[in-house]
């Protein structure tokens, strides 16, 4: 059976979901299961899991029995800032160590710092964690990371909620062909043709949250999403065929027709 392999665990969908933008945990409850995924990425910074035991947490709604967590450092600038956020995460998770990492580099673009997420990176790795790492579309900055240990290399497709699809997809094709580590399309996926076209090329899988949750139904998109990767994947594995440029080709058979 076709399985996702991240850090020795196996998973069935190919699709990565977030949980926040959602307008109440029911909805985000609602859109996850329509969308088969198996992990779901928490914001540490901005979602409650049980910082605060006054307010609903998404543990309730979302229960880590049936879904792998993976804490994410959405909204941290440092790498500093970011190891103290997963520090925090695998405490209040019980020693979770599975973490995506993103240190960005402004809040208009959230463009990933590159240099801070590599040292961020090297000192979650030897502090025990699995990293799976948010990054720009760099197939040298993919492969330092795979080189460090990161168990999975994240590039976006293009900026965070931005919803444009994949800009380069050469880069994305040259990073897949050089990594042996999962390649998870992170950010920019704005529908389900871009999240096709992602698994088309090769790519692991594909993360997204806006592209579900700012939906006008979420949870019909959520849907859309989970055949589209599964269209994309199958699509790849099955091999397309050779494109020709200014050449047709019949469907059916020319020898033996009827008359001839």
């Amino acid at each position: 059976m076709d399985q996702l392999v991240i850090a020795g665990k196996t998973y069935s969908s190919r699709l990565l979901v977030g949980t926040g933008k959602y307008k109440d945990f029911e909805q985000t409850r609602l859109a996850i299961e329509a969308s088969g995924a198996e992990i779901v990425t928490v914001a540490i910074r901005r979602t409650n899991i049980g910082q605060d035991p006054n307010q609903p947490s998404l543990l309730d709604a979302v229960p880590p029995s049936k879904y792998t967590y993976l804490p994410n450092t959405a909204g941290c600038y440092t790498a500093d800032d970011a190891i103290r956020t997963l520090r925090l995460a695998r405490e209040l998770l019980d020693g979770h160590d599975l973490v995506k990492l993103e240190v960005l580099g402004d809040p208009q673009s959230l463009y990933p710092n590159v240099v801070e997420t590599i040292k961020a990176a090297e000192i979650l790795v030897k502090d025990g964690f699995k990293v799976m790492v948010y990054t720009s579309d760099d197939p040298i900055v993919a492969k330092q990371l795979e080189d460090i240990g990161c168990v999975a290399v994240m590039p976006l497709a293009s900026l965070i909620g931005s919803g444009m699809g994949i800009l380069n997809p050469w880069n994305l094709q040259i990073i897949i062909d050089r990594l042996k580590v999962p390649v998870v399309v992170d950010a920019g996926v704005g529908t389900a043709s871009d999240a096709a076209i992602a698994m088309e090329l090769g790519c692991d899988a594909v993360l997204m949250n806006t592209a579900i949750a700012g939906a006008q139904n979420p949870v019909l998109m959520a849907g859309a999403m989970k055949k589209a990767v599964e269209a994309g994947r199958e699509a790849f594995l099955a091999g397309r065929m050779a494109k020709k440029m200014y050449q047709a080709s019949p469907s059916s058979p020319t020898g033996g027709m009827i008359g001839s």
